[in-house]
């Protein structure tokens, strides 16, 4: 379980992008492998536009000064027609299987 920096809310790590600062800028960690402090955010602009607002991701990754986040806004997860703050699908609940 993580916390979305943008939102505030808890959620599986599946469900999150993990994201770290590179060189003054915010880089998606697709792989969830890159070093460094990460911050957790729902994928959809909603969240990322609230994490902005807030300044929480100079705070929750422990930089100094402004992050740049041109890079974040062009990665796919944050595709401007998904406004709802998480992928499509999401929350669907898997069918459950008898065993017997």
């Amino acid at each position: 379980m993580r916390t979305c920096v943008g939102c505030r809310k808890r959620d599986l790590t599946g469900e999150l992008l993990r994201v770290v600062a590179a060189d003054g800028r915010l880089v998606v960690d697709e792989r969830r492998r890159l070093p460094g402090r990460g911050a957790w955010l729902h994928p959809g602009p909603g969240c990322l536009a609230k994490a902005e607002r807030k300044r929480a991701f100079p705070r929750a990754l422990r930089a100094q000064g402004a992050l740049e986040t041109a890079g974040l806004r062009d990665h796919t997860a944050f595709a401007a027609d998904n406004d709802s703050g998480t992928t499509p699908g999401s929350r669907e609940t898997r069918k459950q299987v008898d065993p017997s």
